[in-house]
């Protein structure tokens, strides 16, 4: 969070740095998570050679960049974007917008209880954090599993139930996706309505377990099934349930049946 961070970066790390202004030589930039500023040298924009800086980098703009040096007496830090590979950008954003969102959770659960902010961090981001890591997996984990997440840790009842209704409403929770092809086929008279039961029965177990699923037909006999669910594993898992019974029931009732994973 903002205020727990150290006071300086560490040589290597990577910053979310707002552009501020642009010279013939560089570009000064604030530090957006330590709210100090830096200097991104010409040499250190691009590994390609660069004719204007301003091709590159413009003022307000929002960059990842790498420290390359930390001077705290003169309070000067050296800083690069050449040397950000595309999945360190991509993974410093996410953290930030991650840290964001968690101190703008926190603060709404401050602004709710009439709290100050840094009672809310002690008593309940401080122990999130040294549990999880990061604030925000902890209270992602609240709007999955609920209170008893922050109650675990310590957290004050008051504070807990507040912090998971405002995870609860303000987290999306993301989902994984598994689907297949099942391929169903009853010659009795009554065939195709023996084959709607034999899905709903797939679809009753697969939400039995907590997931979400969708079975729409392709082209008879053919029908997919697609679970969502908050993790593959979980998904995996109750993809092969609600298959397997809809397999054992269309041969109970003397039917034929195939089932085909897709990607």
């Amino acid at each position: 969070m903002e205020f727990k961070k150290p006071e300086w970066p560490d040589v290597g790390d990577s910053v979310i740095a707002t552009v501020v202004k642009i010279t013939g030589y560089g570009a000064y930039v604030k530090l957006d998570e330590y709210n100090k500023e830096g200097l991104l040298h010409i040499s250190e924009v691009s590994s390609s050679w660069v004719r204007n800086i301003r091709d590159v980098v413009r003022e307000g703009q929002k960059v990842v960049l790498k420290v390359l040096r930390v001077d705290t007496e003169k309070g000067h830090v050296d800083l690069s974007l050449r040397r950000v590979t595309k999945r360190e950008k991509k993974e410093k954003l996410l953290s930030w917008k991650k840290d964001r969102k968690a101190d703008s959770l926190l603060r709404s659960a401050s602004e709710k209880l009439n709290i100050p902010l840094e009672e809310i961090h002690e008593k309940a981001g401080d122990l999130i954090e040294k549990e999880f890591g990061e604030l925000y997996e902890g209270l992602e984990k609240t709007a999955k599993e609920g209170v008893d997440v922050l109650l675990k840790l310590g957290v004050p009842k008051g504070i807990a139930v507040t912090l998971e209704e405002i995870a609860r409403e303000k987290i999306k929770i993301p989902l994984v996706k598994v689907k297949g092809i099942l391929e169903l086929q009853s010659t009795k008279p009554n065939g195709v309505v023996l084959i709607k039961e034999t899905l709903l029965k797939a679809q009753k177990i697969a939400e039995s377990q907590g997931t979400n699923v969708r079975i729409y037909v392709v082209a008879p006999p053919k029908y997919r099934i697609v679970v969502s669910a908050e993790d593959y594993k979980n998904a995996e898992s109750t993809l092969e349930k609600a298959t397997e019974t809809a397999l054992n029931s269309i041969e109970k009732i003397g039917g034929k049946g195939a089932f085909k994973r897709e990607k």
